[in-house]
């Protein structure tokens, strides 16, 4: 068990940097392209969930559990569009601080069967 820290350190120490290729010189040009945002949203989204969405955003309407249901469809369907296994919730409590909360879209059952978790549930 001792010897495994230290394999595991070795290893770490001729690990060499991964070099990173971004797609333009320009930072606007991808900086948050990968965002769930208002255009992304009038692509995914019913009308009717937009317009709620919309709603919520701008005058504070609750949305219902349906229209949630909707949005997380039009959400995980843009998600799957660039190969997100993973999802974060990113929030500011009221502690001065912020907080994330790292979920997947998948766990496994008791069976070791796959079951879909991602709802409207986790968004209302």
């Amino acid at each position: 068990m001792s010897k495994m820290r230290f394999y595991a350190l070795q290893e770490l120490a001729n690990r060499r940097p991964l070099e990173v290729t971004t797609p333009s010189n320009k930072l606007s040009d991808y900086y948050g392209s990968h965002v769930f945002d208002r255009k992304k949203m009038q692509e995914y989204l019913p009308k009717e969930a937009y317009k709620a969405v919309s709603d919520a955003i701008e005058k504070g309407t609750p949305i219902s559990r349906e229209t949630a249901d909707l949005i997380t469809n039009g959400m995980k369907s843009w998600a799957k569009s660039l190969n997100v296994t993973h999802y974060t919730h990113w929030f500011q409590p009221l502690t001065d601080g912020t907080a994330e909360k790292h979920d997947g879209f998948i766990e496994f059952g008791e069976d070791g069967d796959v079951i879909e978790r991602f709802s409207g549930k986790l968004l209302v």
